[in-house]
Formats: structure tokens, sequence, C-alpha cells
């Protein structure tokens, strides 16, 4: 399987177009594609999806880590896909920590020995492509990276494209394989990101995107899995709980979910789901079973667990105000089933929701909190438990809305930055989208009340 990471010089640099119009040109050369998106974007991936007919996975190594990034892609090699598609995150050298560290693209490509195309903007540029190009390439290089082509994006004429081409070619940097022109459609984008794809169509890139390569496919190098690299403190640990995990397994039959039913929010409302973690419940034994808070369907009969995920309820307070699945989230609060509440999921069990404009909107008034959009990022980032029940489960946090807890809430996670959460009952809510595999004993407990007993 021919495979290549898309990385940006920085955010806005044109990387989701360049994948997206890739993608295409592929596609119509009768090519199988899996696409893949380095860190923990929900937005991105639904637009791979859309185009290519599956869903993208994250990959990065800080969340989901080198790993379980390793075993997804080999999932595509298995599945006889022609060329995977790595979407990057921000700036190639942009992640966690240090400059081209845990959680970057760089970090990435280097674990997994994926060569990397590199995503200019190149509007008002020429020769300073090459210093530009010359810097990224040498310092890939030290962090064991390979930069082997250029997709130049937003170039003003063909004759444009022939000077970045030659200035490239004159100084033995990697070559253009590819431009965009600078009339290349772009997608809206709102508060969290890109909007849906179900909310604005498909733009038809193949009349922006022009190809410089005599064969492209060819140009993309082939994906061989590597042995592992030395382990840092926090990869060790993640071994460790590996094999202590598989022992738990074996203990208790290898299936930590067998015969659970979840019931899964799945709608506009509740959007913000990785594929990843509906794979993953599947895989220790539970059934998945959807509904829709906005249509107002009621709580899937014979549940044992809830997930409410995060998403835009925001976007759809009117229609949550009038839901009628309120009455039966409230049953089943009551029933003393567990229940996970994520970001926006979290949203929709407080007493109300105040949008952009400022309109107040009653929500399930489960929990005694109200929440409030605002303009600006309220927070952003990696997350980790570091003790405590849900030790080593890792997640990401992104939201633009504020909690005001009404009464005094029992915090439920234990975290050295971030939401702490709040529990009330079974209920486990906080502002955090969590990533199962990270750490599946404690994933667990999200959705298995008996699961204590046994531990």
């Amino acid at each position: 399987m021919r495979t290549v990471l898309l990385a940006g010089v920085q955010s806005g640099s044109g990387k989701t177009t360049a994948t997206l119009a890739l993608m295409q040109y592929l596609l119509a050369q009768k090519q199988t594609i899996r696409g893949f998106k380095a860190g923990p974007d929900f937005l991105d991936p639904l637009w791979h999806r859309k185009l290519t007919g599956h869903d993208s996975y994250n990959l990065d190594t800080r969340m989901i880590g080198i790993d379980e990034s390793q075993k997804l892609l080999s999932q595509a090699q298995l599945q006889h896909s022609d060329v995977a598609i790595i979407e990057g995150v921000m700036g190639l050298f942009d992640g966690r920590e240090g400059v081209g560290q845990n959680g970057s693209s760089a970090h990435l490509a280097q674990a997994l020995n994926i060569d990397i195309w590199l995503v200019v903007d190149a509007k008002g540029m020429s020769g300073s492509i090459v210093p530009l190009v010359y810097g990224f390439m040498h310092y890939a290089m030290k962090c064991g990276v390979r930069i082997s082509g250029i997709i130049a994006n937003r170039v003003g004429s063909a004759h444009h494209a022939q000077l970045l081409k030659a200035h490239l070619a004159e100084h033995d940097l990697p070559p253009l394989i590819a431009w965009l022109d600078k009339s290349v459609p772009t997608l809206p984008e709102r508060h969290l990101g890109l909007v849906k794809p179900d909310e604005y169509p498909l733009p038809d890139f193949s009349q922006h995107f022009h190809v410089e390569v005599d064969a492209l496919i060819e140009a993309i190098p082939q994906y061989e899995i590597q042995e592992q690299a030395p382990l840092s403190h926090d990869e060790q640990q993640h071994s460790y709980n590996k094999k202590y995990n598989k022992k738990y397994n074996k203990k208790y039959n290898n299936k930590k979910l067998r015969n659970k039913v979840i019931a899964v929010a799945y709608d506009e409302a509740c959007c913000f789901i990785y594929p990843a973690n509906i794979d993953w419940l599947k895989q220790q034994g539970a059934e998945v079973q959807y509904f829709s808070p906005i249509a107002g369907d009621g709580i899937p009969a014979g549940s044992d667990a809830l997930w409410l995920p995060g998403g835009y309820p925001e976007l759809h307070a009117k229609a949550l105000q009038a839901s009628a699945t309120w009455a039966s989230l409230l049953t089943f609060v009551k029933s003393g089933k567990p229940v996970l509440a994520e970001c926006g999921g979290m949203m929709l069990l407080g007493k109300r929701l105040i949008d952009h404009q400022g309109h107040s909107w009653k929500m399930a008034d489960i929990l005694p909190i109200e929440t409030k959009m605002q303009d600006k990022l309220a927070s952003l980032g990696y997350r980790e438990c570091t003790e405590g029940e849900f030790a080593g489960l890792k997640g990401h946090e992104f939201h633009h809305s504020t909690r005001t807890e009404l009464e005094q809430l029992t915090p439920v996670f234990v975290v050295s930055r971030g939401d702490k959460g709040i529990a009330k009952a079974n209920i486990k809510a906080s502002y955090i989208h969590w990533y199962f595999a990270s750490a599946p004993e404690a994933a667990s407990r999200f959705f298995s009340a008996d699961l204590e007993n046994i531990c």
C-alpha cells in the first residue's frame, strides 16, 4: 500500500484542500483510497469519508500512540487499499511539546517511517520557496523524517508554478509534485473547524489540481511496518498497561463488555465520534445501538449503558429544547445504569444552553449546570488521567462554551491540565473526548457498572 503524509508549513496552508484534491485525482485513476487524520480532529475525517466512502481514522503519537496508529494503518493495508493519504495536523513540527516531538506530524511520520509531502502556500512567492523548503527539509532530516515532495497552494498561474518547480530543482530540493491554482474552492468554517460535509457540497478540485510528475501514483512510497524504536517512559508505561490488559483479558474471557448493549447518541448534535471508539466497543463484545436526541428518539430498549458524544448542540438548540428524548433519558439515568457524556453530550444534560446570540434553551435538566457559548476558544489540548480509576486514559479537549455549576458537584477525573469533569450518581461528564483504546480497562468502567466488583 502506498502511503504519504501531507503536512503544512503552518495551519491554513491548505492541507485539507490538498488532501481532498489528491484523493479525487487518485480516485479518478481507479485507486482505492483510505484517508487518515493526524491528531484528534473530528471534522476533516468526515470529509475524507464523504469522498472515499470509508471511515477515516485518527493517528498520532500522543493520544492514540505509535502501536495503535501502526495497527490502524496496517488494517488499511490488509483491506487491500491501494493508497493511504494521511492529512497532517497544524504545521509539520507543531505538536504537544517541543519542535517536531510528541503529537506532531513530524513525530508521526518518523515513528511510522512515512514520507511527507509538504503543502506550501505559495501566494506571492517565487525564489523564497527555496529557503523555506530548505529549512523544513533539513530540520525534518534532523528529526529522522524525509520530505520527498512539495504541493504548492494558491499558485498564480502555470508560469508561476514553473518558476517554483525550477527553483526547487536548481537547489536539489524535493520536487514540485502538484499545485493548486489561486481560484481553488475552499471549504467554509465555523468555530470548531470546517463545516460538516452534509452541510456543503464537496467541491470538484479536478480543474484546479495540476500534477507535475509523470506518474503521481509512483511518487508515493510503499508503506512497510517498521521495528519499534526504543520506547519513551510514557510508551513503556503504555506497553506495561497492554501486558497487564492481556492478563486481565485472559482472566475475564477477553471481552470487557461482553453482551452489553451500549446506547450511543448520534446525529448533528452528537457527531464527534472517533470510528476507532465504535470499533473498540464492538471488539469488547458490546452491541452498539444508535438514537437521535434531535429526532426525539427514546433510549433503545435493553440498553446497559449510555454514551452522549460531543457535537453541535448549540446549532440545534431549538429542536433539542422540544426533544421527546429527555423523558426517556431521565428514566434511564434513574435506573442507575452508567452514563458517559462528552462535551456537547454533557451540554445536553444541563438545565439550559445559552447560544452565541444569547438565547437560552432548555435542555434535559438532569445535571445542575448551565453552558454558555462564547466567541473565543475556551480550552484546547491533549488530556490524560494521571491517577485514580481512569489512570492512563487519554483524550482531547476543544470547545467554545463554558460550564457553570449551579450546585456543588464532585470532580471525576484527575488531570494535570483541563476539565476535571463532574460526577453525579451514575453520570460521568466532562469537556474531554476520550480515546477508549488508550486505556481499555479504564474505558470499560464508563460502560460496565459491575466491573468494579471483579477488579
